[in-house]
């Protein structure tokens, strides 16, 4: 299914969200609309894939976690949304072929750095610290990383948030691309500063709106 099936999915999926949102939306200029980049994100709960989908105006292959797939209904649900698994705890060549696979024929991939949900104080917004290996991906495959900050996505995991017209606050950010060039660990050092940069500034136009 594929492509079909990831916008058949956001058709459908959108309406809960923007029933029950406010949200704030900074740097969308900054999505590359044609052509290969990594999408690099923060990950602070389950809902940021689904709002990364309402709002990129890209569509995304995600790349999860091993343990995702191994509950059948959840992989294959991910899978036909052209998401697919990462070993995490060794190294994993068979996926860094597809990612490079995926960026090579134009795609946009979705990765979250961080390697696994980093609630609150364990962000890379507060930590300042990743996995490495985003910025080894672009530099061989020679593509752009756009960062993403997700701010409250958590705020879905309370029922109420779902009523209608409850107007929950939720805030994405995308930064300016970043130029794969140079070391990889220059390039996710870039990358850590603009996500806690993107960060403060969510925070302040939150609290401004």
């Amino acid at each position: 299914m594929g492509d079909r099936f990831y916008k058949a999915v956001k058709s459908v999926g959108v309406f809960p969200f923007w029933v029950s949102s406010r949200p704030t939306i900074l740097g969308l200029e900054n999505v590359p609309r044609t052509g290969p980049f990594i999408l690099a994100a923060t990950h602070q709960s389950v809902f940021d894939v689904p709002l990364m989908i309402r709002h990129t105006p890209r569509m995304l292959d995600f790349v999860s976690i091993t343990e995702v797939f191994a509950k059948p209904l959840v992989g294959w649900f991910y899978g036909n949304l052209n998401a697919f698994p990462l070993e995490r705890s060794r190294a994993d060549p068979a996926t860094v072929r597809l990612i490079l696979d995926r960026l090579e024929r134009g795609r946009a991939v979705a990765m979250f750095p961080e390697g696994r949900l980093r609630p609150g104080a364990e962000s890379v917004v507060v930590t300042g610290k990743i996995r490495p290996g985003v910025g080894r991906l672009a530099v061989m495959a020679k593509v752009p990383v756009v960062p993403c900050v997700v701010w409250n996505s958590a705020v879905y995991e309370k029922v109420g948030s779902w009523a209608p017209l409850k107007r929950a606050r939720y805030g994405v950010s995308y930064g300016e691309p970043l130029s794969p060039v140079g070391e990889p660990s220059d390039l996710e050092a870039k990358l850590v500063g603009a996500m806690q940069a993107m960060n403060a500034r969510l925070i302040q136009d939150v609290a401004a709106g």
